[in-house]
């Protein structure tokens, strides 16, 4: 089976986010047709996978039969469990099926968290159309400003859809030296809490900056989270007065995400590059 680790939000190797992409009913030629409709294997070996490619997320996909609401079904692991949503690895997926030309235009992922389009362009970028995450002002929890090392100006919570705190810091300096203890932000929300900032020069290309800490899916720190601007673009756009807004993910990889709200959705903009294109041996059982 041909296994594939993509750095998504980035257009060099070894830098972005990196996600494993692994295609379920198509032939192993590069841009061979797509073949019928597949399932899922089982899930504990999904999660074995997961797990021994060992990035923040794998991607898993099979196409889905014509004429549905969907194109193909998406599911994501982190190396300890799956998740409901996910951007980078929705990114590297599109960019797979694009540039093995397995879909020709717009492609309709079926997921956890509803349905979700990716549609490449002539450039090279992807733009990924998610639920714009609800924000809603809450105080700040007892113990948050000692485990993220960091005192908040303010705290939002992002909703269930991808369970996460969002926490604006006095500037991005603040963002980019911080030193959490993971284990102790765990307790905050379903997923992590993301840290924030207004940049400090936009001229250097990006309006805010972020960092995303996830340990509670076994993410200490996640390198370029899309799905985290689902929650980013409304936080800043009234604050900038701008709905199109370019984030900087400040951790070690870097990266950059376009986002532009569009009320209930959000528009997530990136670029991909393939770095790993091999041969998965370990076939899932009955296969």
């Amino acid at each position: 089976m041909r296994l594939r680790i993509v750095d998504a939000f980035t257009d060099r190797p070894f830098s972005g986010n990196p996600a494993g992409v692994l295609l379920f009913g198509v032939p192993e030629e590069p841009g061979g047709p797509v073949g019928s409709p597949a399932a899922f294997p089982d899930d504990t070996w999904l999660q074995l996978v997961a797990r021994e490619v060992n990035h923040a997320e794998t991607a898993f996909a099979h196409p889905l039969p014509q004429g549905g609401d969907a194109d193909w079904a998406l599911r994501w692991f982190t190396p300890t469990t799956e998740v409901d949503m996910c951007g980078h690895a929705t990114l590297a997926t599109a960019h797979v099926l694009a540039t093995a030309k397995l879909v020709d235009g717009p492609v309709r992922f079926r997921a956890r968290c509803g349905i979700l389009t990716a549609e490449p362009h002539a450039d090279g970028t992807i733009t990924l159309d998610f639920p714009t995450a609800p924000l809603v002002p809450v105080p700040a929890p007892d113990g948050l400003a000692r485990a993220l090392g960091a005192e908040p100006l303010c705290v939002y919570d992002a909703g269930p859809q991808i369970g996460d705190l969002v926490v604006e810091l006095t500037d991005e300096r603040t963002v980019r030296e911080l030193t959490p203890d993971h284990r102790a932000l765990a307790a905050f929300s379903d997923r992590g809490v993301i840290a924030t900032a207004r940049a400090d020069d936009p001229g250097r290309g990006h309006d805010f900056v972020s960092r995303c800490f996830f340990p509670r899916v076994g993410i200490d720190e996640d390198p370029v989270t899309g799905s985290a601007h689902t929650a980013l673009a409304p936080f800043w756009a009234p604050r900038l007065g701008r709905t199109t807004l370019t984030g900087l993910q400040a951790s070690p990889r870097s990266g950059l995400v376009r986002a532009e709200l569009r009320g209930p959705r959000t528009l997530l903009t990136g670029t991909a590059v393939t770095v790993v294109d091999g041969e998965l041996l370990a076939a899932p059982p009955g296969r």
